[in-house]
């Protein structure tokens, strides 16, 4: 991408699907107008503030100024942090606080959090009262380029990861890129695999505008609000042409499939964070891509040495610990949501920025080479 960087006013990108579009507002130090955009957005609403115990110390404080300032009187409902919260335990905790708190269906959730607790509220927004309407303040860098963008809401199942959830827009997306700062390496590192990703199924030249970059971009600075801005500006696009992941929207599972399988192995747990999975997803995608002869093998070992660079693991001894056999492997690949009628759906590219839906993939080609791989430790 040859877009200038800049700094100043905050960027602002339009999801656009119609009567449901709504803006993502990207920046630093926006955390402070938070109150204010949601009283222009819902006068005289109340608000529920869902966000975990870690997050909380950092910015909940702020986030109840903001909006007390502005008028909007608020509560909290706050639950522990990670991957375990996005469960029907936490789900029914967050609802009954909701209900305790009185949020009605013309006042807001604001989900204050990374993506388990965007997706975690939202579903919780979507189930309380048949519907209410909530708005995202993604903290983690994964949330500001991809969960908090387009309406994924979930809770895992012991089946598997999101398998339970709804499709449900928010009414706005406050970005605020200072809050990345308080976030642990890897964490960043992690989030920064769903940027890779927009460059890899959809976008060459930002692929090759991150490896000139990458370094830049967690330095933090302009050159990070304009990854997340290109980031979300290609999912906004993707969502308001398939909002229901029908068709386009598939794209971005780019790594999911192969990622989802492992973090499912290992439990949802800090072992492999989601961001991580999809990084060794991608490799294995690319991989697999060209092992089937679809692209060149020096485009997949571009991709997966820029991941590499950036820390995030590309092979499945990068990860500690075991896993289950390939029958386990399997059994959690055939849990994917793009299975259709028990053939298996993968995104796969033909080269760098050139991703596609591939249906009907042959198990045995995938088992093979799924084999391989776990037999490699």
């Amino acid at each position: 991408m040859t877009a200038p960087l800049r700094t100043g006013d905050p960027i602002v990108v339009n999801v656009a699907l119609g009567a449901r579009a709504y803006d993502i507002v990207i920046g630093r130090n926006l955390l402070a107008s938070l109150g204010a955009r949601i009283a222009a957005l819902r006068p005289g609403c109340k608000v529920a503030i869902v966000t975990d115990e870690t997050v909380a110390r950092h910015h909940l404080a702020a986030s109840e100024a903001a909006l007390k300032a502005a008028g909007v009187a608020c509560e909290a409902v706050t639950v522990p942090a990670g991957e375990s919260s996005k469960s029907f335990r936490m789900l029914e905790r967050v609802c009954d606080a909701l209900l305790r708190a009185r949020i009605e269906r013309g006042d807001l959730v604001v989900a204050l959090g990374g993506g388990v607790v965007g997706d975690l509220a939202g579903f919780a927004a979507v189930v309380t009262r048949r519907g209410v309407d909530y708005v995202q303040v993604p903290t983690s860098l994964l949330a500001q380029v991809d969960s908090s963008v387009g309406g994924k809401t979930a809770i895992n199942s012991s089946h598997g990861k999101n398998l339970v959830g709804a499709f449900y827009q928010p009414v706005l997306v406050v970005a605020d890129t200072a809050l990345l700062d308080t976030l642990p390496p890897r964490e960043f590192r992690a989030g920064y695999a769903e940027v890779a990703k927009y460059g890899l199924l959809g976008d060459s030249a930002f692929f090759a505008w991150l490896e000139a970059n990458w370094r830049d971009v967690f330095a933090g600075g302009p050159a990070r609000e304009h990854a997340i801005a290109v980031s979300c500006r290609a999912k906004a696009a993707i969502v308001a042409r398939d909002e229901r992941e029908t068709g386009d929207r598939m794209l971005l599972n780019l790594g999911h499939t192969f990622g989802h399988a492992f973090e499912a192995a290992a439990g949802f747990s800090d072992r492999l964070l989601h961001g991580e999975a999809v990084a060794l997803g991608m490799s294995l995608a690319f991989e697999f891509s060209a092992r089937r002869g679809l692209l060149p093998k020096d485009d997949a070992a571009r991709a997966i040495a820029h991941l590499a660079a950036a820390g995030l693991p590309t092979h499945v001894s990068d990860v500690p610990g075991g896993w289950p056999g390939v029958d386990g492997m399997m059994d959690l690949i055939a849990q994917d949501k793009k299975v259709s009628r028990g053939r298996l759906t993968f995104i796969l590219a033909r080269g760098i920025g050139r991703a596609f839906v591939e249906r009907d993939v042959d198990a045995a080609d995938v088992r093979a080479f799924m084999a391989e791989k776990l037999s490699a430790r």
